[in-house]
């Protein structure tokens, strides 16, 4: 009997939902098979598995790949092609049944090595209910002399955290995931740049976020947490599921996060259940500033030392599948099809659904699609560390000597 080894983060969300799909592919399959799972943090996958190369070394046939690290790994020739499997037998509606930013995102070179499987993207999650107290409106109307309304730009973001932001209730006005963990600090860095107008790499694939953007950008994240004091002190160890359930445990009024995390705050155990609501991330007040949004995704892909790999693709193919994406959904991932984000059962569920298709379209940004996005990431992890965690270094500091080493990476 075919033993196919998964490898991905733990999630509950894919963990019920990959448990399903495994089950119902033993079920379907003219073949037994069976399936051991791997669960293991980020920051340990990227190191013993990424970095290594070790992720092709034959353990595993399956790996739920973070859309960051796909271009490193396919260029080092360490996940397999899936163009000739794509073009024999490919997925259920492929490719019209995914949005175009979230093929690109499994794609690299022209060639397919994956298929999505959870996405983002981030959205603005917000407490629709404190919004619409009256008591509340009146006290902000009191003290700004202008209505509570959801903010769209920063500087009404943090007029509204600080309006909020009650640590004797419990309650912060926002809440961010800074844990220097390579995921979300660099994400909530790269959203304060983007917004701002200000660009990672610029036309020639140099480093441009050295910039007056990119300094606003880090220092307004720093100033949330240590200067505002808008978020919980613990936002510097909060990755970003934690900082999820922060929100979903009614701990803060807003915060900008996977769109997944809509499904922590809509759970019936949640503390904000019926009360949460979504919209656009902030932008900043000039006319550079852009409402802007942040996806990458995870995709299932096929290791280049697999020793089952047309088995793998079966079942990637099946856990892909408009019925499995539905699954992974109802399970409290996120699917990645059409299909699923306009399945009314899912929309009545997971409202946040009805803006994920808007947002891919129009909002999103991805990260740069280049072999080196591992070790950039690093040094972009490491410049957050250094100025919103450790405080070791001022956001200037920070951002001049991390544009020297990405430059030296790029050279």
């Amino acid at each position: 009997m075919p033993t196919l080894r998964f490898v991905g983060r733990p999630f509950e969300g894919f963990e019920r939902a990959l448990e399903r799909q495994m089950a119902s592919f033993a079920e379907q399959s003219d073949r037994d098979v069976e399936f051991v799972r791997d669960h293991r943090p980020l920051p340990e996958i990227h190191e013993e598995l990424v970095e290594t190369g070790d992720i092709a070394d034959g353990t595993y046939d399956l790996f739920l790949c973070l859309s960051d690290w796909l271009p490193a790994l396919a260029d080092a020739g360490h996940l397999r092609s899936l163009d000739g499997r794509v073009a024999e037998t490919p997925p259920v509606d492929w490719p019209e049944g995914w949005a175009d930013s979230m093929r690109d995102l499994v794609t690299y070179d022209g060639t397919v090595y994956g298929v999505p499987y959870h996405d983002g993207p981030e959205i603005f999650h917000y407490r629709e209910d404190l919004f619409e107290s009256v008591a509340e409106q009146r006290a902000f109307r009191r003290e700004y002399g202008r209505p509570l309304a959801v903010p769209r730009t920063w500087e009404e973001f943090l007029e509204v955290a600080e309006f909020f932001t009650r640590p004797e209730e419990d309650l912060w006005g926002t809440v961010v995931a800074a844990l220097p963990d390579g995921h979300n600090d660099v994400y909530d860095f790269l959203i304060q740049l983007w917004s701002r107008g200000g660009e990672v790499l610029d036309e020639d694939g140099r480093p441009a976020f050295d910039s007056e953007a990119g300094r606003d950008a880090l220092a307004f994240y720093h100033d949330l947490i240590h200067e505002h004091e808008v978020t919980p002190p613990e936002s510097v160890d909060l990755e970003s599921v934690e900082a999820g359930q922060w929100y979903a445990d009614g701990k803060a009024a807003m915060m900008w996060n996977w769109a997944g995390f809509g499904a922590m705050a809509e759970s019936p155990d949640s503390a904000v259940f019926g009360h949460t609501n979504y919209g656009l991330i902030p932008r900043a007040d000039t006319e550079a500033g852009v409402h802007t949004s942040l996806t990458v995704l995870y995709g299932l892909t096929v290791p280049a030392g697999s020793e089952h790999p047309d088995l793998a693709y079966e079942f990637i193919r099946h856990a892909t599948s408009p019925e499995g994406d539905r699954i992974t959904t109802l399970e409290g991932a996120s699917g990645t099809r059409f299909s699923t984000w306009r399945d009314p059962d899912v929309l009545r569920a997971n409202s946040f659904y009805s803006v994920l298709e808007e947002t891919n379209a129009s909002a999103v940004n991805t990260l740069p699609g280049i072999p080196q996005y591992v070790e950039l990431n690093e040094i972009i992890d490491e410049m957050v560390g250094e100025a919103v965690v450790e405080r070791s270094a001022t956001p200037e500091e920070a951002l001049e000597r991390a544009a020297e080493r990405a430059d030296e990476l790029l050279e």
